[in-house]
């Protein structure tokens, strides 16, 4: 796996969403309750960005329609949605957060 630079630990307040994009690919960028984790930033069933939702027992909700994702799984916690995000790798090196959105063989 390649792993990029999406942000620095300082960047992110905690419960608080941040978007970036890496090789052209959404992410929202997430530190909560100790952990760093990363999620495909586009709501599988409304195609908005979860980056304008809350955050909440390790899961993320979209402002539109009020599903939610589990940060860990990607799966959906609460209705509408009833499809799974991505959920990308993340490993914190000095001061950066960094994620891997491919993987390469």
């Amino acid at each position: 796996m390649r792993y990029l630079r999406a942000c620095s630990v300082d960047e992110l307040q905690e419960d608080t969403p941040m978007r970036v994009v890496l090789e052209g690919i959404p992410v929202s960028v997430v530190h909560t309750e100790g952990e760093f984790y990363a999620v495909h930033d586009i709501c599988s069933h409304a195609n908005v960005s979860l980056s304008g939702g809350d955050v909440a027992d390790r899961a993320i909700g979209c402002w539109l329609h009020t599903s939610s994702f589990d940060l860990r799984t990607g799966r959906p916690t609460s209705p509408p949605a009833t499809k799974p995000i991505t959920v990308y790798p993340v490993k914190i090196e000095g001061d950066d957060v960094l994620v891997s959105v491919t993987q390469e063989s």
